[in-house]
């Protein structure tokens, strides 16, 4: 790391923040992990995306944390009065992008011209996914706002057709699938019909401390050495690119990390820094 310049250029990296946070966070539906043992041609399949969380509340444009998004006038012009539940999304492998433009809150930013509001579920109708599904894809025709569109859905026959859609968006940089049972309907909290299907886990830790880099990361970072929110710590290594070795999170910030499995000790094995975690999801809300 060098220095002080370096401290201040992390800190510019992330930015201002420019946001009202809501009297509770939305509620919202959360996935569970796929571990294959359901019948894949009961759900529909979409690409997990990249992206930030939104829930649009029919007037205003939220974070999964409660934060209110700055968005443009025009960039939620016609959009429905209903809830919509969905990702801000640029394209695959711009998650810093798309999170740095919402943070800064500025709506003159011509960069929201990029960024498109991903739906995936209508939170307020009682039918099942399937339907809702459809009545998503009328509400952005009437819309008439090319902002607004919805992730596509497909279905697939058995295991071995779905891990081939893995492998394919995976290989092309995409992150992993969505699984949701056509009949589900939409219920609050973690749920076993909504599932996340990725070649790897991720989740948060705390940056506490930075470890020196060696050979040709002399003065750079080496490793972030982070905690979990049960104290244990250990390090990681790996993912980052050389702007973010000579710029890395700060201590006290919070980074997803990917990971796959646990070591004989309980920690992850193979930890691979993924991005700066700017806002912490609340607690599962309860059903």
């Amino acid at each position: 790391m060098r220095g002080l310049a370096g401290l201040l250029l992390a800190m510019c990296l992330m930015g201002p923040v420019a946001i009202v946070h809501a009297a509770e966070p939305p509620r919202l539906m959360l996935a569970t992990r796929y571990h294959g043992q359901v019948a894949v041609a009961d759900y529909l399949v979409s690409e997990k995306l990249d992206g930030v969380r939104g829930r649009w509340d029919g007037q205003a444009l939220w974070t999964r944390g409660g934060a209110r998004i700055a968005a443009p006038a025009w960039f939620t012009r016609g959009w429905p009065k209903a809830p919509l539940d969905g990702e801000l999304w640029i394209a695959r492998g711009q998650f810093d992008a798309a999170s740095g433009l919402i943070r800064a809150g500025n709506p003159a930013d011509p960069a929201w011209r990029t960024l498109h509001f991903m739906l995936f579920d209508l939170p307020g109708d009682a039918g099942p996914f399937e339907a809702r599904v459809a009545k998503l894809q009328a509400l952005v025709k009437t819309s008439g706002n090319d902002q607004l569109r919805v992730v596509p859905q497909r279905r697939f026959a058995d295991k071995p057709a779905l891990d081939a859609e893995l492998a394919r968006v995976v290989s092309a940089g995409g992150e992993g699938l969505m699984l949701q049972r056509r009949d589900a309907r939409y219920a609050v909290g973690r749920s076993d019909t909504l599932l996340k299907y990725k070649p790897y886990e991720d989740a948060e830790a705390r940056v506490v401390g930075h470890a020196p880099g060696k050979g040709k990361y002399v003065g750079m970072l080496g490793a972030l050495l982070v905690q979990l929110p049960d104290g244990r710590q250990f390090r990681i290594g790996g993912g980052f690119t050389d702007a973010q070795r000579a710029a890395p999170p700060p201590v006290g910030a919070w980074v997803t990390y990917r990971y796959n499995g646990m070591t004989s000790k309980g920690l992850p094995r193979f930890a691979r820094f993924l991005h700066v975690r700017d806002e912490l999801p609340p607690p599962d809300p309860r059903r």
